[in-house]
């Protein structure tokens, strides 16, 4: 198969090359993913805090839905509203704005005396989540070189299955020294104001996005930001290529957002393609594991204390399966990453559907088994798709609609996962886990086919030339080497 994607030169601009600007780089990366760890241990520690929370507030397995759920429909409205004012106020201070909202929504939900309170906390967190789910990418993409975006983008998603081991360790650690009982869950979560304070003090040190100053007009400001992360020839053929673009939808539309998305089919198109891939990510029943893997190593046969310990297990492949991502984002075409993480991860379902069909509960092997099977789905979901599923929404998006596509393809993601949320105890009280991972499955095969007919090639493009293929609509053709 022969390689069309473009050089560095053919992109002209010059190489990245190494040096001190590479190591800035990192260290930027490296504070404004807290909001991803935050992303990651919020949604992470509800997992073992359900329980003792259950059993102090009084809920039923529709309140557990919906504590567990109102913090995914709160991200919907954050990741739209998030992103409309990172577009109006910047990505470095909507960041800064959502660490203040992570810290309130932590104190609300440690000091919640009921079910009400506590759905409140949870609602506040969500807004700052879905926020975080859709500047953090976003403000990565556009801070990155071409040459290592995917790798750049995706230590987001890395920071995020490494927030939610942190949850998993956290609430097994705490469990094992003050029990389960009365008030144990209040620490579980006032450990998240931790990193909310450190992601407050390290982004009031950190620069704007180079694009987003670009775009509005301030050009002086972009270059010195291009000049701390890249050398300086490379800032300043980069600054000079940001502006062509611009200078181009000018001549175009003067228009953005809702205004200039509804007048372009293509654009349409990327908005339903983002929407699609966001929704099949989450349909996958990934944070089901992550939200109620305690209750589903119960159900499948371990006690309750041995199940919150299991839990770690799934966290720790995520995060090894992570890394391997990051290593191969810029190996591996997009595409090929998605077909092959939605094809292990619907494999991984209809076995450990037909695993609890073969295993009765008592028979000694079905815990293990099953906790084997749900290790490998959330391994090949972790290595394969959410990584490339976020890399790909950060960079698909032209300029003028970026931050509003990104808004409503992860608003739809929310709304994915806050739904498998609500329903997912109730499912599985109606239909066991058999019938739950066999929908799962089914699922999976829908999402493969979209992926197939539909999702585009972004790997080894600069923003501005995916910018162009989606205004034109090239991006979405097969190219001779069968590409998109």
């Amino acid at each position: 198969m022969v390689d069309t994607r473009p050089t560095a030169h053919e992109a002209g601009l010059p190489p990245v090359g190494t040096g001190p600007h590479r190591r800035r780089l990192g260290l930027l990366a490296l504070v404004a993913t807290f909001g991803g760890l935050l992303f990651g241990y919020d949604t992470g520690v509800v997992n073992g805090a359900l329980l003792p929370m259950r059993q102090e507030l009084g809920l039923t397995d529709v309140t557990v839905g919906v504590v567990t759920s109102s913090l995914a429909f709160g991200a919907a409205v954050g990741a739209v509203f998030g992103g409309r004012v990172a577009d109006a106020w910047g990505r470095r201070r909507t960041i800064i704005l959502l660490s203040v909202l992570f810290f309130v929504g932590t104190l609300v939900c440690v000091a919640a005396p009921s079910f009400g309170v506590i759905v409140v906390g949870r609602v506040l967190l969500g807004l700052a989540v879905g926020g975080a789910s859709t500047v953090v990418p976003v403000f990565l993409a556009e801070l990155a070189p071409y040459e290592i975006r995917g790798s750049l983008s995706g230590r987001n998603e890395l920071m995020i299955v490494i927030g939610q081991l942190a949850a998993f360790v956290v609430n097994a650690v705490i469990a094992s020294l003050w029990g389960e009982g009365d008030g144990v869950w209040r620490i579980m979560l006032a450990v998240c104001a931790l990193p909310a304070v450190a992601l407050f003090v390290g982004m009031l040190r950190v620069p704007e996005s180079p694009r987003w100053l670009a775009t509005h007009g301030r050009d002086d400001a972009a270059l010195a930001v291009l000049r701390q992360v890249r050398s300086a020839d490379r800032a300043e053929a980069e600054l000079a290529d940001i502006r062509r673009a611009h200078e181009h939808e000018a001549q175009e539309q003067r228009e953005s957002g809702w205004t200039v998305l509804l007048r372009n089919k293509w654009l349409v198109r990327i908005v339903l393609i983002g929407a699609g891939l966001g929704v099949a990510q989450q349909l996958t029943g990934i944070n089901s594991i992550m939200y109620y893997g305690q209750s589903v190593l119960i159900e499948s046969g371990f006690k309750a204390s041995a199940a919150l310990i299991a839990t770690i297990a799934p966290g720790v492949i995520a995060v090894v399966g992570g890394v391997i991502a990051i290593a191969n984002m810029e190996r591996i075409d997009r595409r090929t990453t998605l077909l092959l993480g939605f094809s292990l991860t619907t494999v991984c379902h209809f076995l450990i559907g037909t695993a609890s069909v073969a295993l009765p509960a008592g028979n000694p092997a079905r815990p293990w088994v099953i906790l084997v099977l749900v290790v490998a789905f959330v391994g090949s979901m972790q290595t394969f798709l959410n990584i490339a599923v976020w890399v790909v929404l950060s960079e698909v998006f032209p300029t003028q609609i970026r931050a509003l596509g990104m808004g409503i393809a992860v608003f739809c993601l929310w709304i994915a996962t806050a739904l498998v949320g609500l329903w997912f105890p109730s499912v599985v009280a109606a239909t066991g886990i058999t019938g739950t991972f066999f929908g799962f499955g089914v699922v999976g095969v829908l999402a493969l086919l979209f992926i197939w007919r539909f999702v585009p090639e972004t790997r080894g493009r600069t923003l501005e030339q995916v910018e162009e293929g989606v205004a034109s609509g090239s991006l979405f053709t097969v190219d001779a080497a069968g590409r998109r």
